[in-house]
C-alpha cells in the first residue's frame, strides 16, 4: 500500500510515523508513506496556500490552486483508489471504513487548515470525506494520522499476531472483553478462573459474553446497529 498526504505542516506528521507499528510496517515494506508540503505548491514568492473568504466572514481559506496543481500532479504519477479529505463533516470514521481502505492500494489524503478548503476542491476532486469525531481540531494532520494507523495495523504482515486486529473492539460489531495478564493473583485481585482453566471453548464462550455484556453497558447503540 502507498499513502500519500498533503499537508501544510509536514513536520507534525513526523512523529507518528516513526515509531512503533507504523515504523515497522514502513521498514517492512508493507506500507509507503509520502507527505507533500502543500507550500511547495504555493503562489507567488511568498508560497502563499490561504486566502480571504469570498462574502467575508472570519478565518481564512485554503486556496483551490495550490491544491489542485498538487492533486493533479500526484495524479499523473499514480491512480488513486480514493482521494480522501479530513473534515469535520465527513462520514464519521468507523473500523468498517478502516477495513474497507485497508484493502486498497494507493490512497491520497488531503489535510485542510485554517477554516478549510475551497469547497471547489471538495467537488470536484475529492472522493471521500472522513471525520474522526465531532469536534474540530487545527487541522487534519492528527486526523489523518489517526486514520492511517486504523488502516494500516490491518495490513498482513503488519501485526506480530495477524489474529490479534480480528478480535479488536468493533471488528463484529462489539467491544472487546477484558483482558488480563500475569501474575494471576496481585493483592488479592484474582484472574478470572475461566481464563486460566485451560478450555478453550469455554474461554471463547465467557469471551463472547462478556463482549456483550461489556457492549450492552457502554455502547447499546452498537447491539441496536
Amino acid at each position: 500500500m502507498r499513502i500519500d498526504i498533503i499537508t501544510v505542516l509536514p513536520h507534525l506528521l513526523e512523529s507518528p510515523f516513526s515509531d512503533s507499528i507504523l515504523k515497522r510496517a514502513q521498514k517492512k515494506e508493507l506500507v509507503e508513506i509520502r507527505i507533500h508540503d502543500l507550500r511547495n505548491y504555493g503562489i507567488g514568492k511568498h508560497k502563499q496556500v490561504d486566502d480571504y473568504q469570498f462574502g467575508g466572514s472570519a478565518g481564512m481559506v485554503m486556496m483551490i490552486e495550490p491544491i489542485a496543481n498538487c492533486i493533479e500532479k500526484l495524479n499523473s504519477e499514480r491512480d488513486y483508489d480514493e482521494i480522501i479529505y479530513m473534515a469535520p463533516d465527513g462520514e464519521t470514521l468507523g473500523q468498517k471504513t478502516a477495513n474497507e481502505l485497508s484493502l486498497k492500494e494507493n490512497l491520497l489524503i488531503l489535510c485542510g487548515h485554517y477554516k478549510g478548503i475551497d469547497q471547489r476542491i471538495r467537488d470536484h476532486f475529492i472522493t471521500r470525506e472522513i471525520s474522526i469525531g465531532d469536534y474540530v481540531l487545527s487541522g487534519g494532520e492528527l486526523a489523518a494520522a489517526v486514520l492511517c494507523d486504523a488502516v494500516i495495523r490491518l495490513l498482513p504482515g503488519v501485526l506480530n499476531d495477524e489474529t490479534s486486529a480480528l478480535t479488536d473492539s468493533f471488528q463484529d460489531g462489539l467491544l472487546a472483553p477484558p483482558v488480563y495478564t500475569r501474575p494471576a493473583d496481585f493483592n488479592g485481585w484474582k484472574v478470572p478462573e475461566i481464563l486460566t482453566s485451560g478450555n478453550t471453548k469455554k474461554i471463547e464462550k465467557w469471551r463472547q459474553e462478556q463482549s456483550h455484556k461489556i457492549t450492552e453497558e457502554k455502547r447499546p447503540d452498537l447491539l441496536k446497529d
